[in-house]
């Protein structure tokens, strides 16, 4: 493959797995004006995270079964028009409840970007190219929440919220364009493959039953769950109880984004001195000390604004630590379906995730203490499960190890 092709293909592909990462982060410092436009509180707005994030959860296992019985074009076309339609509606929406619906569609349509990327670098590369294709495209997605909410700020200050989502609109258009284009598919279509729900949940159940996944895929989840807590809360942080303007938002976001990025790659270095198992460890309680030394911090009013900058990018830091290893050691134990296997660890990581900002909808409203016992609760479950889940793994003799 030559250089500009091989350039172009990343390109696309990057852009496809992109369009959800802006579509959660763009819009976040339009928070406080999209609540007062359709006449609701912040806490509201923020179930429209909730909701993307619960659309993704679905999508993810959705669209698995339809790339491989329909090809890889036709359901990615699909899920395009629908996000584009959807973000075209919510530039026009004025009630909070369709917000929230519309979000979720809007997930579920993106979510036929993300997976059919992922699934035809697989088909279009050779094997040994694989892993550094994967590693361009998670630059991308590192890169898309420092980027997408610094954006978001100037467009939400400068053109009102309504804006991010017609250019969510446009930037649709761009990759529907892209991927019809300057994108091929080689793959054929497995007319052999069922759609019908019980072969497909079977499946799913398989996966589910292997003890090294539903300890590291849980343990996982639940620890990764304080990344969307965060992400769901930080609008009321920052521009609620600590007033930043829009514009100040985004850079602030991008700025702590810096650090689940950093230990991610520090992560593949310290690989060579430690164990993921071991490096999970180190982050779970590391994460725990941080989340109780927050708590405690804020009950007695020890921290500003830039201590709490300071705690929220140590405290994310160490999901970089956390997230790699266990989606790792989730997947160890699969061979031949691993795509099953990659699905039902997204949607357990999206489900969770959408709890958690579930749970800042209604619990976060002009204190940070609830964030921080969030913090707190979701990484005390994240250890237990770890510590009871290694037990049932070594006791049946399923260890897979990296």
């Amino acid at each position: 493959m030559d250089k500009n092709k091989y350039f172009s293909l990343v390109l696309v592909l990057g852009s496809m797995t992109a369009l959800g990462p802006f579509s959660i982060d763009m819009y976040l410092p339009g928070f406080t004006g999209i609540a007062a436009d359709l006449k609701t509180s912040v806490s509201n707005v923020s179930l429209t995270l909730s909701s993307y994030f619960i659309g993704i959860s679905v999508g993810q296992l959705l669209y698995g079964p339809l790339l491989d019985r329909f090809g890889r074009k036709t359901p990615l076309y699909i899920g395009l028009m629908v996000y584009i339609l959807a973000s075209l509606a919510c530039y026009f929406v004025t009630s909070i409840d369709y917000f929230i619906g519309l979000r979720f569609i809007q997930a579920v349509g993106s979510c036929g970007a993300s997976v059919a990327a992922i699934t035809m670098v697989r088909d279009l590369f050779p094997v040994k190219e694989i892993p550094k294709v994967f590693a361009k495209l998670m630059l991308v997605l590192g890169l898309s929440p420092m980027l997408a909410p610094t954006l978001g700020g100037y467009i939400t200050a400068d053109y009102g919220w309504h804006m991010v989502f017609l250019v969510l609109t446009f930037m649709g258009i761009a990759v529907l364009l892209a991927s019809k284009f300057f994108l091929k598919s080689i793959y054929q279509p497995d007319t052999s493959i069922s759609l019908r729900p019980k072969p497909i949940i079977n499946n799913f159940l398989i996966v589910l039953k292997e003890p090294q996944f539903y300890t590291y895929a849980f343990t996982g989840g639940v620890a990764f769950s304080g990344l969307f807590t965060y992400v769901a809360s930080s609008p009321v942080i920052f521009m609620d109880i600590f007033t930043v303007d829009a514009k100040m938002y985004g850079w602030i976001f991008a700025f702590l984004s810096i650090s689940f990025i950093g230990t991610s790659q520090l992560n593949s270095y310290l690989l060579r001195f430690y164990s993921s198992e071991q490096l999970i460890g180190i982050g779970l309680k590391l994460q725990f000390l941080i989340s109780f030394i927050f708590a405690v911090g804020l009950y007695f009013n020890w921290f500003g604004l830039y201590g709490v900058i300071v705690i929220l990018f140590l405290f994310l830091g160490c999901l970089g630590f956390c997230n790699p290893n266990t989606t790792a050691l989730s997947l160890a134990p699969f061979e031949k379906n691993a795509g099953s296997a990659s699905a039902v660890m997204g949607a357990v990581q999206m489900g969770l995730g959408s709890l958690a900002s579930v749970a800042v909808g209604i619990f976060v409203t002009d204190s940070l203490l609830p964030i921080s016992l969030i913090f707190i609760g979701s990484t005390f479950l994240a250890l237990a499960i770890l510590h009871f889940g290694k037990r049932n793994i070594v006791k049946k003799g399923f260890e897979h190890t990296i």
